[in-house]
């Protein structure tokens, strides 16, 4: 199927795609990679992604972000630098909307607490477990395991890998191995993933109090915008102040990136995928911008991320993932039957996917049904 615009020639090009696993026949008019998204939004993990945390466990409120939420904006925002700079859209929304696919309940929390008691089993990292959702989890189609995605889709989903990991990858780990950078599709999502997190992270911060304004007036990429926000509009109500500060702070991300970006692919010279995947990294922000997009990073950690609120439901969270695991590698037969390890199957594994697979309100109705007395006929 055409784009409705011509494509960078060193853009990702459905037709020149790498392929499934499995073959299957065209479903044009669809390109390949819009058939990619199609299976993703369809996808049981992506529903789930709806009652998945960011930073606030999901009954905390209704108007903070879910993994679900913060998937369709890093896909929005990805779309639209992808059609400036002449990049496959298709790809970059597919890849958006995968890329936390494997995230555990509760957050960063929830994975720490997850590698933890995976650590003498191979480890746990929500990158590798999108990857093995996309691959392997889902169960959807009579002739394969998984969705069956384009290479360019799931390397994309697959941000970072130890070496270790990557030689049991085959396709998608080679690039670790040859030191090779990914599409520029891949590149830009994984930024629009990081504009997206910073930006919605202080608008969900604001909102719980448990950051304010007057602290984020000191952070140089903040303060900028809501000095000219305050200028514009002295009358503006803080909330409104705080959308349009975020919304302008958003637009300058983008724009720099987009700026930048031009200027280093037009530097580097490419002309094909093959010279992209050769070249340093050439989606990015320039030195400026990125200096004050890492300090931002930095007084969310510190202010937000860690504050004591914040700790105390990380706390609970991570001791849910832990007692659960123990229970069920302890006594496997205390998984649901469709759950349960089959002949041969990596138990611990098995187990890992359970609880990964668990959304923030799952996994808390599922520690009551084995801890709490007055569920014990539940």
């Amino acid at each position: 199927m055409s784009t409705p615009f011509k494509l960078a020639a060193y853009a990702a090009h459905d037709v020149a795609s790498q392929g499934r696993h499995h073959v299957e026949p065209s479903a044009a008019p669809r390109g390949e990679f819009q058939r990619d998204r199609d299976r993703i939004i369809h996808s049981g993990a992506f529903r789930r992604l709806e009652y998945k945390t960011q930073v606030f466990v999901n009954h905390e409120g209704d108007l903070f972000r879910t993994r679900l939420t913060h998937s369709l904006e890093v896909a929005q925002i990805g779309r639209s630098m992808a059609r400036i700079l002449r990049l496959n859209e298709d790809l970059v929304e597919a890849i958006a909307l995968a890329h936390d696919l494997g995230h555990t309940p509760f957050g960063h929390a929830g994975q720490d607490a997850l590698n933890a008691c995976m650590k003498n089993y191979g480890g746990f990292e929500h990158n590798l477990q999108s990857l093995r959702v996309v691959d392997k989890l889902e169960q959807r189609y009579a002739e394969f395991d998984g969705l069956n995605l384009c290479f360019e889709t799931r390397e994309g989903i697959l941000k970072h890998c130890a070496l270790d990991n990557a030689r049991q990858l085959g396709d998608v780990g080679l690039r670790f191995l040859n030191r090779q950078q990914p599409s520029l599709e891949a590149q830009l999502a994984n930024l629009a993933d990081e504009i997206a997190y910073n930006n919605h992270d202080v608008d969900d911060g604001l909102r719980s109090g448990l950051i304010t304004l007057a602290q984020l007036a000191e952070v140089a990429l903040f303060a900028r915008h809501l000095d000219e926000v305050r200028t514009h509009y002295p009358q503006l109500n803080e909330r409104r102040v705080v959308h349009e500060t975020v919304r302008r702070m958003i637009n300058a991300l983008v724009s720099d990136l987009i700026a930048h970006s031009q200027a280093a692919i037009a530097a580097a010279g490419v002309a094909t995928l093959d010279d992209v995947r050769a070249a340093p990294p050439l989606i990015g922000f320039s030195t400026e911008i990125a200096k004050q997009n890492l300090e931002l990073k930095q007084f969310l950690r510190k202010n937000l991320y860690r504050h004591y609120r914040v700790n105390r439901m990380t706390t609970k969270a991570a001791r849910v993932v832990s007692e659960l695991f123990q229970v069920f590698i302890s006594t496997p037969a205390l998984l649901p039957t469709e759950h349960q390890p089959k002949s041969g199957e990596d138990t611990p594994r098995v187990i890992a996917d359970y609880i990964a697979g668990m959304t923030d309100r799952y996994a808390m109705r599922e520690y009551r049904r084995l801890f709490a007395i007055e569920d014990v006929l539940v």
